[in-house]
């Protein structure tokens, strides 16, 4: 099958395997030499999820139900790569590596997102609770589709940085994120709160809070976070 010519259609059939559209960017070399794309490859569509939308149709796959490793990474791997080859494009994943493609730097230029004060990219309308699982590559862009504009930088206008003073142990500072610090406290009983709700520095983030994970998909990536 060739790419389909709207981006309606593509969003589309995106959608009805559980994922959302996340942006969409012309590629140029830079992109082909980094990321070893296809020299065909012209224009870029990043998948993933907001809030808890790709969660129904995880949840229910065999991925997740056999308990082997890295379930979200094959679900994506099978759900992406089936989309390419019904839609004659070319599947793409942040996972994988080393080396690994640039998404951050592709999810910048897609959706114009900035940095956070704790290190995740920001959205103005989804906040901190959006993901990227793959993306596909096809030679042309749909007739229909609209670069992104820019968008407002919401951490501009918040005055006390509620995200950096949540964390009960302070792994976010000027100086970075302690990654160690945060683990040895989700191994206690007092990060029962973050294992179970998740990270009490994300949930701060005053940017839609109604598409905090629920907790099921709150404490299956807390526990992949943590490793167990």
């Amino acid at each position: 099958m060739h790419q389909p010519r709207r981006f309606a259609d593509l969003a589309a059939a995106v959608q009805a395997e559980g994922l959302t559209p996340r942006g969409a960017l012309m590629l140029d070399d830079r992109d082909r030499n980094d990321a070893d794309l296809p020299g065909e490859a012209r224009w870029l569509l990043l998948l993933g999820g907001v809030g808890g939308s790709l969660w129904p149709s995880f949840s229910l796959s065999p991925e997740l139900a056999d308990e082997a490793r890295d379930p979200l990474d094959r679900w994506s791997l099978r759900i992406i790569s089936g989309l390419a080859e019904d839609l004659g494009g070319w599947a793409l994943f942040p996972f994988g590596g080393p080396p690994y493609r640039p998404f951050l730097r592709w999810a910048r230029a897609a959706e114009r997102l900035e940095s956070s004060p704790i290190g995740m990219l920001i959205h103005p309308h989804h906040g901190l609770w959006h993901a990227y699982r793959g993306a596909l590559a096809f030679t042309a862009a749909p007739a229909d589709w609209q670069p992104a504009t820019p968008t407002p930088r919401p951490c501009e206008t918040c005055a006390d940085s509620p995200c950096l003073s949540a964390c009960p142990v302070e792994a976010f500072s000027a100086a970075g994120y302690d990654v160690a610090r945060c683990r040895a406290h989700l191994a206690t009983p007092e990060g029962r709160d973050c294992m179970e709700g998740g990270c009490l520095a994300r949930r701060a983030c005053p940017v839609a809070p109604g598409l905090a994970y629920a907790g099921p998909q709150a404490a299956f990536h807390m526990r992949a976070f943590r490793g167990g």
